[in-house]
């Protein structure tokens, strides 16, 4: 019988992206998918290290599987990801129950490295200092059957003061134009319509070989490929935006109109002490040249609260640029210290009760700016890409759920033709609320797609996949929908 295994992710899109590599390498070494209500033979935590309770959330996790691996023999634990490249040193001495720790950059030797744990009956511990192999290269078991994530680079080559990325991942690498695009070519052939361009700072893709243009060209490229319906990219950095991007998103027919982009802050202050290369006017005028270009484009950001150091000066200005940008959605994080980073020890630490008090000003101005953008899209036809999931009942009318171009979440009657996820249906907004639209009349198109036959066979398969245990907080409505970054908005 083969043995099982089950992954369980924290962290931004990055880690559930490597966690689709884990699965690949496991499945293509033997092992299968848990069941939900069984126990794993083996039990991979792929780890987050942004936070400043994130080593305490692991080690009681840890702590509670300890007694279920007493009571099953030949359990085997694994700790990954950028806490397990952090903690080398300690996680086997805190927990001495766990059979293998690796790193951010050595991923592909987990099969290995459980086996090698098995025969000599001893922890193994291995953590490199730089990537071997980019992860893409390695097997992958994708949870969507119509949307897929494509890494564009690794590793970071800003110090931003309040994030450890950069230590933890390793300074930029990007892969060969080519390869990127050889393999969103072979998604579409498997049925994908829908591709995430992913990077830690995807918009400076082209820095190792000094052109400044490399992604633009890069969307440009994706468009080119018959059958990519939907090209999206994460997290970009302001101060590599370029006009050469924001034509070829306007341009390029299967670029949607969307866009995710942090800002940390509104303070000029602020920003210079995060060490954030921008400052407030430049990141209004890229939004302004951007909805110049595109006016329909939804843009999206992520905003620190509670900075050290930052005023209430300091919070108007952020509120200020919330009113001009009027962003669709902002991920709003309360500042947290992260270990090892520059921002943990400095001065002027904000106090909880005051960084409480700004978040709850802020999260209450965006949503009345998210309420009143949404509002616009009443009335507007638009065509929706099927999600995966059971779908929301109301009463006697069953709903389903998708993404418009703009990534909007959209809720629809479900239609008297059936539909797969990843088939498109044209639908009517009716009603908004602040985090969804609604489309309560009926659908007025269904058009099956690839996507929607590739779905099909994948439950038809004896195996058909579980989804991942990815601890984000958030409603599974498909993936890989916009994920917020990690607390502190290291997606930077």
């Amino acid at each position: 019988m083969s043995k099982t295994y089950d992954i369980r992710t924290y962290g931004c899109q990055m880690n559930v992206h490597d966690s689709e590599r884990l699965s690949g390498l496991l499945e293509d070494a033997g092992y299968v998918r848990a069941a939900e209500d069984g126990e794993a033979d083996v039990v991979v935590f792929n780890t987050c290290a942004v936070r400043e309770n994130a080593d305490n959330r692991l080690y009681g996790n840890l702590g509670r599987l300890a007694s279920v691996k007493a009571q099953h023999p030949g359990m085997q634990i694994a700790v990954g990801g950028c806490l397990a490249q952090k903690d080398r040193d300690t996680i086997v001495k805190k927990a001495p129950w766990v059979d293998v720790v690796f790193g951010t950059h050595n991923i592909g030797h987990l099969p290995a490295l459980l086996e090698r744990s098995r025969v000599q009956e001893e922890a193994q511990v291995e953590i490199l200092e730089s990537l071997e192999v980019f992860p893409s290269t390695l097997p992958t078991r994708r949870e969507s059957a119509y949307a897929a994530w494509v890494s564009v680079s690794v590793g970071c080559n800003n110090t931003c003061t309040f994030c450890i990325v950069p230590a933890l991942r390793g300074k930029e690498k990007d892969r060969r134009s080519g390869d990127i695009l050889a393999e969103v070519q072979a998604l579409v052939n498997e049925g994908v319509v829908e591709v995430t361009l992913l990077g830690q700072n995807v918009n400076a893709y082209g820095s190792d070989i000094g052109d400044r243009q490399a992604f633009g060209k890069l969307l440009r490229a994706c468009g080119d490929i018959e059958g990519l319906e939907r090209v999206r990219f994460t997290s970009p950095h302001p101060k590599d935006f370029t006009d050469d991007v924001i034509a070829a998103m306007a341009e390029t027919p299967n670029v949607m109109h969307q866009l995710h982009m942090p800002l940390q802050s509104g303070s000029d202050e602020v920003l210079r002490a995060m060490r954030r290369s921008y400052r407030q006017e430049r990141y209004l005028g890229i939004i302004e040249r951007v909805r110049a270009a595109m006016p329909d484009a939804a843009i999206t950001t992520d905003i620190i609260v509670g900075f050290p150091g930052e005023t209430e000066e300091d919070f108007e200005q952020t509120l200020e640029v919330v009113r001009r940008a009027r962003f669709a959605q902002a991920f709003t994080f309360q500042y947290s210290k992260r270990p090892g980073t520059p921002a943990a020890e400095m001065e002027n630490q904000v106090p909880k009760a005051v960084v409480q008090a700004r978040y709850e000003r802020l999260v209450e101005l965006q949503e009345q700016i998210s309420w009143e953008e949404n509002k616009k899209q009443v009335g507007r036809t638009i065509e929706v890409l099927v999600a995966e999931g059971e779908g929301r009942k109301d009463e006697a009318t069953a709903r389903l759920s998708g993404r418009a171009p703009d990534n909007r979440l959209v809720h629809f009657s479900r239609p008297e033709q059936p539909v797969r996820p990843g088939d498109m249906v044209t639908v009517e907004i009716t009603y908004a609320a602040p985090h969804h639209l609604l489309a309560e009349g009926p659908t007025l198109s269904v058009r099956r797609t690839s996507a929607g036959d590739a779905w099909e066979r994948r439950q038809a398969a004896p195996t058909a996949p579980k989804p991942a245990g990815v601890m984000l907080g958030l409603p599974k409505i498909g993936a890989p929908a916009p994920l917020p970054a990690a607390e502190n908005g290291c997606a930077c």
